[in-house]
């Protein structure tokens, strides 16, 4: 969806959660956001910035609605850049709405879904990389992605990303220098230069990319699929590893008809795991729909654990199972294993694990292989997104171009590279300025004085 620029028009929305609580916040943002909170507190005095008021609030023909606090935060020192007012009320959803209401009607309009950080962005109060960082931290599910996604909000990775783009831009400026000066021979020394700073740039990149990929994988989490036939004791497996009865489980084959979720904390990362219907043929058309899905789940999946029978042992179904699989991307578990006394003859060396869904052994190994495969991580230095990934990755194809370009003495197509690496990082942030180039070509080498 494309942003909506229209930055004249005052916004209001609540800026806590639907439902009863003990506090409920209605958020005014924009040109009017002042006079309108005065009119539903019937306030006359000035309030001071951020300083706490005990006020009543009214609807907008004066009747009385609530008593709370009001916070204003004038332009441009606000979240969004804008003159910024709370009503902080007490935590009634009826009470919240008919302020709304009331606000609409002294002009304001209702704010679209993340339009207050979008604001934030477009006023220069933040950079697209600590938006998503706040958007992180909200929808946080671990504590390791918390304190991630907090040093995206606070500016940790925008402030690498800026470092790595201003010494891209110093490569930059030296071959423009060169270009400007052609007609002179500048020497070995100057093609030196340029290649030690082309290879600084390409380090900082290959260790930032590291970090932001571990970023992203910690942000995003997992999807782990359990596959096999019917009976073999997937959802019994769900339950164990999810620590409650997620899954029904009966001896009845077919019995998970539908695909069941549960989310886990693996090392840190959070984990899908997904109970899928056994495969197998069938003419019954709601268990060929679950079929169906399973195999869709099983390809969007990261990982996937094929969950056969060890009192039973290898059976042509699982091979046949096998044989529909990604190999490179499966673990394959003994289940019910304290009904024998070693794993199964596999017709061929494969990854293998026995656990007991019943009395859970096996289960920690089975949390850790998970972990390892899945490259699971305890923490990173910052949250990213896999547009983070590919701008970095994109930025690192125009890097190794431009270190061709320069082997090959071509300066104009090796200024050309240099330019769209910094694009590739700019997209990340959402600066896109040429100037920076002219402000570091002027600084350093006074070309056109």
């Amino acid at each position: 969806m494309a942003l909506d620029y229209r930055l004249g028009d005052t916004i209001v929305a609540p800026a806590t959660a639907m439902g009863e609580a003990g506090v409920g916040i209605l958020r005014l943002s924009g040109p009017r956001a002042l006079a309108i909170a005065r009119a539903l507190c019937r306030r006359q005095r000035p309030w001071e910035p951020r300083r706490a008021y005990l006020q009543r609030f009214y609807d907008d023909r004066g009747g009385a609605l609530d008593q709370g606090i009001v916070l204003y935060f004038p332009a441009p020192n606000s979240f969004t850049g804008e003159d910024v007012v709370e009503l902080q009320g007490h935590g009634s959803p009826l009470v919240l709405q008919l302020l709304q209401q009331s606000a609409r009607r002294l002009g304001a309009r209702d704010a679209r879904p993340g339009e207050f950080s979008e604001r934030a962005f477009l006023n220069g109060r933040m950079d697209l990389a600590q938006a998503e960082g706040l958007a992180d931290l909200i929808h946080a599910q671990s504590e390791s992605q918390a304190r991630a996604a907090l040093a995206s909000l606070e500016g940790r990775f925008s402030e690498k990303i800026n470092e790595l783009r201003e010494a891209i831009l110093q490569v930059l400026a030296l071959c423009e220098a060169g270009l400007d000066f052609s007609e002179e021979d500048l020497g070995s020394a100057h093609r030196d230069a340029l290649e030690q700073a082309l290879k600084t740039s390409q380090r900082r990149l290959e260790s930032l990319l590291q970090q932001a990929r571990q970023g992203a994988r910690l942000a995003r989490g997992a999807r782990v699929a359990l596959i096999g036939r019917p009976n073999v004791g997937k959802s019994s497996l769900l339950n164990a590893l999810a620590g409650r009865e997620s899954a029904i489980v009966t001896a009845i084959a077919g019995t998970t008809r539908d695909l069941v979720r549960e989310e886990l904390q693996i090392g840190g990362l959070t984990v899908e795991l997904v109970d899928t219907a056994g495969l197998q043929d069938s003419a019954d058309p709601v268990e060929r729909e679950g079929i169906r899905r399973s195999r869709a789940t099983v390809a969007s999946s990261q990982w996937v654990l094929l969950v056969a029978d060890a009192a039973a042992g290898w059976k042509s179904d699982d091979a046949r199972i096998l044989a529909e699989l990604d190999s490179q991307r499966l673990t394959i578990v003994w289940n019910k294993g304290d009904l024998v006394a070693k794993a199964p003859v596999l017709p061929e060396p494969r990854p293998q694990l026995v656990v007991s869904a019943r009395t859970g052994a096996g289960l920690d190994a089975l949390r850790m292989e998970l972990q390892r495969s899945l490259g699971a991580v305890e923490a990173a230095p910052f949250s990213a997104r896999n547009r983070h990934v590919h701008a970095l990755e994109e930025c690192g194809n125009a890097l190794t171009e431009a270190a061709t370009a320069l082997s090959m003495g071509n300066e104009e197509l090796l200024a050309e590279c240099l330019r769209a690496a910094g694009a590739s990082l700019a997209t990340v942030t959402g600066a896109m300025d040429v100037e920076e180039i002219l402000g570091a070509i002027f600084s350093q080498f006074c070309i056109g004085k």
